[in-house]
């Protein structure tokens, strides 16, 4: 069924209003027993928690444009194990990507999660974005500025989808599926008139529960689509070209020099999951007599060690499954562009396997799927 959730006044501005009365819908007609969702602290910040009381929904922010963690994790937290509710999660394209790709991993069920998928803008890291709202809100210490600055991305993306804003994530400027490929309820922000509503797309049973009514939709959903996909493609390409050519000419030794394998990348990557890992090991606490005879041996030994074997140890198990949310670059303390490097290396490797990470449950994993003819030669029967 396709539907609209009424705005009041019809102000983009209440957009986040509409979809807050349709989460408020879902606890009250028990679709769900409790919803994900990102809600917004006295202080200002943007964080997700579990609400089973729809009155408590006023503080939801599920547009505020700002990315602190993946969501993923935390859905595959609430859904991996039962006994369990029935949850309804409100997640990002690339929030719904990983979610994906955890499902095939066996770190999250899909059975009792309802998701709740939303066109994406841009996000901000989480300074900038306080930064913004504390200017949008001063005396409220920011707190409600978070419609606000949607309203503007979505703005500025509907005038011209090429004019992302230069402090926008740099995993939000080159992705190129920011609209919502597959969920339970999609809100379908991307052309929509949102004076008219926000368009939703839902299961009948669950629309009719819900008690909305079938609603031809209008917009222009496909050609902005396109228009946005097309430049984030282009800025995807010109980033992904220029990671090439420093790691052709420096190695990814020297790109990824600075690490000091604080493990922030693998701690906030919504992928990165295994419970008994090497590098949260003694493994690698090697004997004081050990360094010093490294260093002896090569007159210099650099530390941190293993540095280089913890990012490529983190690429040949991720680089499939990467779905370029960019959490690994944002939690980086040297500020190195650990996304790009796992995005660009991870095109070429995916492609080798014509694979889309997060595109459908139903997509087998490489690394875990086999197939008798997968290394015959071409042609050869």
């Amino acid at each position: 069924m396709r539907a609209t959730i009424p705005i009041e006044h019809g102000r983009q501005r209440k957009a986040a209003d509409g979809i807050r009365r349709l989460l408020e819908r879902l606890l009250e007609a028990e679709i769900v027993d409790a919803l994900l969702v990102p809600m917004e602290t006295p202080t200002g910040a943007i964080t997700p928690a579990l609400v089973s009381d729809p009155d408590l929904l006023s503080a939801a922010r599920p547009l505020a444009p700002v990315m602190g963690l993946n969501a993923a994790r935390i859905a595959g937290k609430v859904s991996i194990r039962e006994p369990r509710g029935r949850i309804g999660v409100v997640l990002r394209p690339c929030e719904l990507r990983a979610l994906v790709e955890l499902v095939k991993l066996q770190q999250a069920s899909p059975d009792d999660l309802v998701t709740i998928g939303i066109d994406c803008c841009g996000t901000y890291d989480v300074p900038t974005y306080l930064a913004k709202a504390q200017k949008k809100a001063p005396k409220k210490g920011g707190r409600g500025a978070g419609p606000q600055l949607w309203a503007q991305l979505f703005d500025r993306l509907s005038d011209n989808p090429a004019a992302a804003p230069p402090d926008l994530r740099d995993a939000c400027q080159m992705c190129e599926r920011p609209h919502v490929e597959q969920a339970d309820i999609t809100v379908e922000l991307f052309g929509a008139d949102l004076n008219a509503g926000i368009p939703v797309t839902l299961p009948d049973e669950m629309g009719e529960r819900l008690g909305l009514e079938p609603t031809e939709m209008a917009g222009q959903r496909d050609e902005t689509i396109e228009k946005i996909v097309a430049a984030r493609t282009e800025a995807r390409d010109a980033r992904f070209t220029a990671m090439r050519q420093r790691l052709d000419e420096e190695g990814i030794e020297q790109v990824l020099s600075e690490c000091v394998r604080c493990h922030n990348c693998m701690t906030v990557c919504p992928i990165c999951y295994c419970k008994t890992c090497l590098f949260k090991s003694a493994a690698l606490d090697h004997t004081p007599r050990q360094y010093a005879d490294w260093a002896r041996r090569k007159g210099v030994y650099r530390l941190p060690a293993d540095t280089m074997l913890f990012h490529l140890t983190r690429l040949n198990h991720m680089v499939l499954s990467c779905v370029g949310c960019g959490m690994c670059t944002d939690g980086c303390p040297a500020g190195l562009p650990v996304g790009q490097v796992f995005r660009t290396i991870g095109q070429q490797v995916q492609a080798k396997f014509d694979y889309t990470p997060g595109h459908s449950v139903q997509d087998g994993l490489p690394i875990i799927t086999f197939r008798e003819d997968e290394w015959l030669e071409k042609g050869e029967e």
